[in-house]
């Protein structure tokens, strides 16, 4: 990482911005020098950009959006002439357990707690994964009205901070679902999940506020659950729209006495 000491060599746009791209490089101003000092940091690889974020010498959620997108470009630009462009990984590994407190009646719903731990698998130089290990639990609920399911969830979760492991960001977490029997094996079904960050401040990077609504179909034959919906983003930082789908075998693993 060098530094770029005056501004006469710049265009006016990098005057005009504290961040900005530049002959294959990221331009920044350092900004744990200012008001005192005014110099511009030039970045060339991701791990330099992380460290940049990590000793604070970029920051704010501006600046922080900015530099995320330019880190894509900094990753791009290293493996110019690269035939393959693909990245892979086995995703963060998702431990929980559900314990039933009450079960549902005609009269009041089914409520129970969930525990879960994300242990992290997939690496930061994949781009899919964070290095932390994040904790949730949540109230849980739900109740059959005739033939619509309802299902809520409110909680919590605990978020180490990805550049630095001493902190943590607490979210609220929340969920709603519902699916509407239309035949004995076809469901209108949608969901609405996120989370909020609860910081005074910036979130950290990978703890924001965030929120996706589903809205889609299920098909179910015997023990085999088909399902497939359109999602949308709620947030500035999650995908705007966008298609998924998936199965779920259900099987009987065990009985407890």
């Amino acid at each position: 990482m060098g530094y770029v000491t005056t501004l006469e060599s710049r265009s006016e746009a990098v005057a005009e911005s504290s961040i900005t791209w530049a002959d294959g490089a990221l331009l920044a101003i350092d900004q744990r020098l200012l008001p005192g000092e005014l110099r511009w940091l030039r970045i060339t690889t991701v791990d330099e950009l992380i460290d940049a974020i990590k000793t604070l010498a970029i920051r704010g959620a501006p600046a922080l959006g900015v530099a995320g997108a330019f880190g894509v470009a900094l990753a791009a630009y290293a493996h110019v002439g690269d035939t393959d462009t693909t990245t892979h990984d086995v995703e963060d590994t998702i431990i929980a357990t559900k314990i039933r407190l009450t079960s549902e009646s005609e009269s009041r719903p089914a409520i129970g707690l969930r525990f879960a731990t994300k242990l992290p698998n997939a690496s930061n130089e994949s781009g899919l994964g964070l290095n932390t290990t994040d904790f949730y639990m949540s109230l849980l609920g739900a109740k059959t009205v005739q033939s619509i399911r309802v299902v809520g969830n409110f909680g919590f979760g605990i978020l180490p901070d990805p550049t630095n492991g001493n902190r943590q960001n607490d979210v609220l977490t929340y969920g709603l679902s519902f699916a509407r029997a239309m035949t004995q094996q076809a469901e209108v079904v949608g969901e609405l999940n996120g989370r909020v960050s609860t910081r005074s401040g910036d979130p950290f990077p990978g703890t924001e506020s965030r929120g996706i609504l589903k809205l889609g179909g299920r098909y179910t034959h015997a023990s085999l659950r088909l399902d497939a919906a359109a999602y949308f983003g709620l947030t500035s930082v999650d995908p705007t729209i966008g298609f998924t789908a998936g199965f779920t075998y259900v099987f009987k693993a065990f009985t407890i006495p």
